[in-house]
């Protein structure tokens, strides 16, 4: 069982930055999704296991990036540039398999299995 646990959101104003953090229990390729209410869960950026290569969502790159520490235990968001569209729940997730940590990462909600509780990310204008 993997177990996450997000923080670093908050309420900033557009422009702003913002970092947040991951703890995972577990060594796996990570993910960052977003959520707005009535909306489906959005792929934001993700991590290999071995933290060797990230991806960001093309239209948010230039502003999110994706990292982790050595043993990867967390893994943080950083945000930059943040726009009032930006506003959404932050969910970091853990993929299903754990038995491989290799250099691929994985952009599909359905290849993550485990979700943390998210964290609310607020942009006035």
């Amino acid at each position: 069982q993997v177990r996450l646990g997000e923080s670093g959101g908050g309420l900033v104003q557009a422009g702003d930055s913002l970092r947040l953090s991951c703890a995972a229990s577990g060594n796996r390729a990570m993910g960052w999704f977003r959520q707005a209410p009535e909306k489906e869960r959005e792929f934001v950026a993700a991590i290999s296991c071995n933290g060797h290569s990230t991806y960001v969502r093309d239209s948010l790159k230039g502003r999110f990036t994706t990292s982790g520490d050595n043993a990867k235990i967390t893994v943080y968001l950083q945000m930059n540039s943040l726009k009032p569209e930006d506003t959404d729940v932050y969910y970091c997730a853990a993929h299903v398999r754990g038995e491989d940590c290799d250099n691929l990462y994985y952009t599909g909600v359905e290849e993550y299995a485990y979700w943390g509780q998210g964290t609310r990310v607020t942009v006035s204008s």
